[in-house]
């Protein structure tokens, strides 16, 4: 299989159609979170923008035009003031100076206020949809593994285990939540696997209608150089939850991707700089995350509302990042003019955000350079 049809075998219509529709979606509810705390302010926006590109369609309303442009990968707003003015001169000479109205005007608690609406709207929609999943699908217990299948002839099957089992303990000792193995962090769950790595004898205590018991056994992983396989389908227990225990286990598990995800930013910043393209699982390009969606959307509903929150939160968490062009390096250089007492000269501020923009370009670019190249 060539190249483009590798990429093309990513690139489902259906996955396209869902990563478009979710994208365009959440960049919508950001923008317009800027747009809603701009007005509330009395600050005038001069366009909103659904999609980017060529305009197909405007409608002057309530002060502001509304447009719908061609390409469908997200949208912009003009809030009056955030842009340079244009100043003509007798001579009709063009020049730019820092704006003093609408946004400019605004005091710094104001402007930051506008700049982090986008951003934490896009986390309340992610906290918004996990509580939807937990409240309706239940909350995975990352310290207990339920046996979900048990093939026929199995060594599972000789050893009594049931599918609806559920492994709160091994050899002894109770399932972490999470735990380190070879240098990074794995649900206690999935810990499973290692534990099925290791030769000797296991103990799993199980939980069955209501009931505790073991199940001992020796084990090794491999004979005459071939795996052994237990036989067993499993994945986390899963608890079922009111509204209030979902919508906080929400804002737990939020609070606890924190710094994975900034981990997972700091490694790409280190394979930009350093130019390695090699693949990693937590950072993926638009090629991946097409394909991600649409094998999301062929599996159930809710596999691409897990989806559609993790995109959410990647997008708020990545413009928060305080890099000058995106919404953390604009309130970046926000705070840096109260601590000077006085905002950043014109010229200041634009060759930061010359230099903000190309480097967010550099990046996008290294990103989607590295998503094609795994094809190669």
């Amino acid at each position: 299989m060539s190249v483009l049809q590798s990429i093309s075998a990513a690139l489902t219509p259906l996955g396209l159609v869902w990563t478009l529709l979710i994208i365009s979606v959440a960049t919508f509810l950001h923008e317009l979170a800027h747009y809603a705390l701009a007005r509330g302010q009395g600050v005038r926006v001069n366009s909103f923008s659904i999609g980017m590109g060529p305009i197909l369609f405007r409608r002057l309303w309530r002060g502001t035009e509304w447009r719908l442009s061609l390409l469908p990968i997200g949208g912009y707003v003009e809030i009056d003031g955030m842009a340079p003015e244009e100043v003509r001169s007798g001579e009709g000479e063009v020049s730019y100076r820092q704006a003093t109205r609408g946004f400019a005007a605004l005091s710094a608690p104001g402007k930051i206020a506008v700049l982090l609406a986008g951003p934490l709207m896009n986390l309340l929609l992610a906290i918004g949809l996990m509580t939807l999943t937990f409240t309706s699908q239940g909350i995975p217990a990352l310290d207990r593994a339920r046996i979900e299948s048990v093939q026929p002839n199995s060594r599972a099957q000789a050893l009594g285990l049931q599918t609806g089992d559920v492994i709160t303990a091994i050899d002894g000792q109770d399932i972490p939540d999470t735990l380190e193995v070879a240098g990074r962090s794995v649900t206690g769950w999935e810990n499973l696997r290692n534990v099925l790595g290791t030769p000797g004898p296991h103990t799993f205590t199980l939980e069955r209608a209501g009931g505790t018991q073991e199940v001992t056994f020796d084990w090794t992983p491999t004979v005459d150089g071939k795996r052994q396989l237990l036989g067993i389908g499993y994945g986390p227990d899963i608890v079922r939850a009111d509204l209030g225990t979902a919508f906080q286990t929400s804002l737990t598990t939020t609070a606890e991707a924190v710094p994975q995800v900034l981990r997972a930013f700091g490694n790409l910043f280190g394979r930009f700089l350093t130019l390695n393209f090699t693949q990693d699982q937590n950072v993926t390009g638009p090629i991946g995350t097409t394909e991600i969606v649409g094998r999301a959307a062929s599996a159930s509903p809710w596999a691409l509302v897990q989806v559609a929150t993790l995109l959410n939160l990647s997008l708020a968490f990545f413009n928060l990042i305080p890099i000058p062009g995106l919404d953390g390096g604009r309130i970046l250089l926000v705070l840096v003019g109260v601590l000077r007492r006085r905002p950043l000269s014109f010229s200041q501020e634009q060759a930061i955000n010359v230099a903000g923009f190309a480097f967010v370009l550099l990046l996008m670019t290294f990103v989607v350079v590295r998503d094609v190249s795994r094809f190669f």
